[in-house]
């Protein structure tokens, strides 16, 4: 595209272009001159949205380009870009134009040399020893004789043949394998799910849950280990419950999953050789044990023995212990029985002169007595409740009278006479002023009269007679 001078003589001649026309022409320039393209730089803000698609800057002292990388080409990476790395990223230029802006669309991304991997490494292995992953205090004891051991590793590589191979020459066990990418992408993520899913079996389900992990890999470059030195395969091994095992690699190869494991192995066949003993050698052990136990026993007992026989000989014989007591029991046998015949004949002596005092005639005279006191007890019970009753009528009678004699009523006819107002009985000369109407009782009735004037005459009221108090109670006679 030429660009045309704007001058004020050729101001109308000049083509008016869209803005897409211009963001069109910019891309096909930008694409034809960087059509593929390497870029150096270290990598600054990274973000991953769920798209799964990957943004990222690459930067240097100078100047900032932005990267983008697509989920296929993702997924492809054998490292993924991290803040602070130092990269080399292979794909083409090309523009956004809806931000008016150049980005690179990488396709794969490697570390710009091993000293770029080993220092991301290193700080990765620090942040995880400061969070206390490789605490040795969290460190299990490996079991061991496990009854079922899981193995983490590819299904079709050597190295669980090597595995296999060497239990079953030492002690064969049951052995859950969990197939997984040893390498690549998927490495890290696949290592991870089959950590956690053997913690994740049930004690006594259908799938027994193995008593011991085995991580295992053969040896490759660093960017083919890169997988277990991922954090997330570093966490889980660090949070299993099952004792694990790292075998990745050789024996010179380290990666960080070593240092969280419970145990690390040179080699996957020294990981077998560190699960399960020897069974001969265990045969041998026991048989040797089982021999010594058998003389030590041996031994004890004859100990045992002779011990007990030099103690029966300061014994004395059983006869010589019992037969004093059995003399002893002869001479109390021999005087029991003269023994029982003199109490038998004092306690006859003594009961003969009882049984002369006690004749027929006696025991009539006292029956008699007997039958006569209970005939007069009978007669006093029969007469004492009439008695008692009459006793207490004339009582009756008696207060009866007296309380006719001491009544109010025969006060009256002696002379005197009571007060009466609307609200009862009127004992006051200032009670009789609150009255508006008085009457006044005497013995033969009662006279109405005003508290003002003059009395007013009124037919004569019987008093109440005095309810008669109930008859007490009949006592107890007894």
């Amino acid at each position: 595209m030429d660009l045309i001078e704007d001058t004020p003589g050729t101001a109308g001649n000049a083509h008016e272009y869209t803005v897409s026309e211009i963001s069109g022409a910019v891309k096909r320039s930008l694409e034809d001159q960087f059509g593929r393209v390497r870029v150096r730089g270290e990598v600054g803000r990274v973000s991953m949205p769920r798209s799964g698609h990957m943004y990222f800057d690459l930067k240097d002292e100078n100047a900032v380009i932005a990267a983008v990388s697509w989920k296929g080409q993702v997924a492809r990476m054998q490292v993924r870009p991290e803040e602070g790395m130092e990269v080399i990223a292979t794909g083409r230029m090309t523009t956004f134009p809806g931000q008016s802006k150049y980005q690179l669309i990488v396709d794969t991304v490697e570390p710009a040399g091993a000293g770029a991997l080993m220092a991301m490494l290193e700080a990765r292995k620090k942040q995880l020893a400061a969070e206390g992953l490789f605490d040795p205090a969290r460190k299990q004891q490996i079991p061991w004789l496990p009854r079922t051991i899981g193995v983490v590793t590819s299904p079709s590589g050597a190295v669980i043949r090597d595995i296999l191979h060497r239990l079953r020459d030492r002690f064969p066990r049951h052995v859950l394998i969990w197939p997984v990418a040893v390498q690549g992408q998927s490495c890290a993520p696949e290592v991870t799910r089959a950590i956690n899913g053997f913690n994740a079996l049930p004690e006594g389900g259908p799938i027994p849950r193995p008593d011991l992990i085995i991580v295992a890999r053969g040896g490759g470059s660093l960017e083919d280990l890169w997988g277990f030195n991922e954090e997330s395969v570093v966490r889980a091994a660090a949070a299993s419950r099952i004792p694990l095992i790292s075998a990745v690699g050789h024996e010179t190869d380290t990666t960080l999953i070593d240092f969280a494991s419970d145990r690390r192995a040179p080699t996957p066949t020294a990981a077998a050789e560190m699960a399960v003993p020897v069974r001969a050698d265990l045969l041998d052990w026991l048989g040797e044990a089982e021999l010594r136990i058998m003389r030590a026993t041996r031994a004890r007992l004859n100990q045992s023995r002779q011990r007990h026989a030099d103690l029966s000989r300061a014994l004395g014989r059983p006869e010589t212990l019992v037969q004093p007591a059995r003399q002893r029991f002869d001479m109390w046998a021999d005087r029991v029985g003269p023994a029982l015949r003199a109490v038998i004949s004092r306690k006859r002596e003594a009961f003969a002169p009882l049984a002369a005092l006690i004749a027929p005639r006696l025991l009539q005279n006292v029956l008699r007595n007997e039958r006569e006191r209970l005939a007069s007890l009978s007669d006093r019970l029969e007469r004492a409740p009439v008695a008692r009753l009459e006793a207490l009528t004339e009582r009756l009678d008696r207060l009866e009278r007296l309380r006719q004699t001491l009544g109010y009523t025969e006060t009256l006819k002696r002379g005197y006479a009571v007060v009466w107002g609307e609200r009862g009985l009127v004992t006051s000369q200032a009670q009789a002023a609150r009255e508006g109407r008085l009457e006044i009782e005497f013995h033969d009735g009662r006279l109405p009269v005003g508290t003002g004037g003059a009395p007013e005459p009124s037919a004569p009221r019987t008093p109440a007679k005095p309810k008669k108090p109930p008859p007490p109670e009949q006592g107890n006679l007894f």
